[in-house]
């Protein structure tokens, strides 16, 4: 059967099978030939470019996703489940568990933070700390996020959990929570190492979870220079020069990673967030950057379908139960992708499982929504219960045993 109801259609369906430093050298994470007889992942070679409109634009890179922030979606991609290096993309997850730890009210931001021998030993790029001294962790936290700083990662890390092994231990935890199946850490600043590894998709998820949570301390990403022991450092992604709507997020550059870029952009109603890994050089990651992130916007847009908790159908029928029907429909807000223009042409179904037996726990699923543009489906996501269901009576499940027989 069929019914229309807040313009979506539902149908019935049989559920699914379920050295001291010195200010010279500051290369991005590492100067050139750093890490060398270090195991390295090979980038991606090849792979075709997956989009949901035409006119991608051609970018330097070997694997890259523009994603809708909103709905999660993915616009075009190349090679985004591959794993690669993500050199100081790392420190993306490095902040968001100091994000985490600031509040819980473990750490503070006028914390005193002590300068250990390996903080102040680290190469690459850095904000210049000194050995023995104490640092704000405010300030190590901007010289983390501005200027990349890799003295200031291991300070902060260990700070935090004791040793930078402690560290890495909890960001490779949080990964696994976040749902990041294709990455591990082996440190905290991006450095070369033998099953150090990510993906431009994992990348998407670490980086909407921290615009999510905290949205206040993502405003450090958008700040273009610092200055810390007398030494002046810009932020590197220079789309913040370019470009008033891009907000963040964080560069990475290694000699076996190449250049990488993770922005994020907000025009009007509208987030996206691009993952760029494996460019050539510094001004083709940010003009390959800088292509994905117009191309999304001149050709999508984002549409609010569903408030939380709006209810789709109010009749889902319910076997076995203390009630006969159960409420269906969304428990987050529900976005979607479209071409500009053609959110009239969007299509919804709601398919509901046949067999629903109760109990019910609210979020469970009881089916799905799919959304399609002529004909093509443009998105599945679940059709969630909205209250709970007790197991009913005797005769109730007696009753309903004898109906759903003969339903069915």
């Amino acid at each position: 059967m069929s019914l229309w109801l807040s313009g979506l259609a539902y149908a019935e369906t049989k559920p699914a099978k379920t050295t001291a430093p010195t200010a010279v050298e500051t290369a991005e994470d590492m100067p050139a030939g750093a890490g060398s007889g270090t195991k390295s992942i090979s980038p991606p070679k090849g792979g075709q470019v997956v989009a949901l409109a035409d006119g991608v634009p051609e970018v330097d890179s070997t694997s890259f996703v523009l994603v809708d922030f909103q709905s999660g979606e993915e616009l075009a991609a190349l090679n985004p489940g591959e794993r690669v290096e993500p050199a100081s993309i790392t420190k993306l997850m490095t902040a968001y568990i100091l994000y985490r730890e600031l509040s819980k009210g473990t750490i503070k931001l006028d914390d005193e933070v002590l300068i250990s021998q390996r903080a102040w030993e680290m190469q690459g790029s850095r904000m210049f700390v000194e050995l023995g001294k104490k640092v704000q962790l405010e300030k190590l936290l901007r010289g983390l996020i501005i200027q990349s700083g890799n003295d200031a990662a291991v300070a902060l890390a260990e700070h935090v959990a004791g040793s930078e092994t402690a560290f890495v231990q909890r960001m490779n935890e949080v990964a696994k929570e976040l749902g990041m199946v294709n990455t591990q850490y082996q440190n905290v600043t991006g450095w070369p190492a033998a099953d150090h590894y990510t993906t431009a998709r994992d990348i998407v998820i670490l980086a909407r979870a921290l615009i999510t949570e905290f949205p206040d301390r993502y405003k450090l990403y958008s700040e273009k220079e610092f200055t810390y022991n007398n030494i002046k450092q810009h932020n590197r992604n220079k789309l913040l020069w370019r470009d008033a709507s891009v907000d963040g997020m964080k560069t990475g550059h290694t000699e076996s990673a190449g250049f990488c870029l993770v922005a994020s952009a907000k025009r009007d109603t509208m987030r996206l967030v691009s993952v760029l890994l494996g460019s050539t050089d510094e001004n083709s990651r940010t003009e390959s950057s800088q292509r994905l992130l117009e191309y999304g916007f001149r050709t999508f847009e984002t549409r609010k379908l569903y408030k939380a908790g709006d209810v789709l159908s109010a009749t889902v029928r319910v076997w076995q139960g203390n009630k006969t029907t159960v409420a269906a429909g969304v428990i987050d807000d529900l976005y979607v992708s479209v071409g500009k223009g053609r959110y009239d042409q969007l299509k919804g179904v709601m398919q509901i499982d046949k067999a629903i037996d109760a109990p019910i726990r609210r979020g469970d699923v009881l089916g799905k929504i799919v959304l399609s543009d002529q004909g093509k489906v443009l998105k599945e996501v679940p059709l969630l219960a909205l209250e709970d269901i007790t197991e009913g009576g005797l005769w109730r499940r007696m009753s309903d045993s004898v109906q759903k027989f003969f339903a069915d």
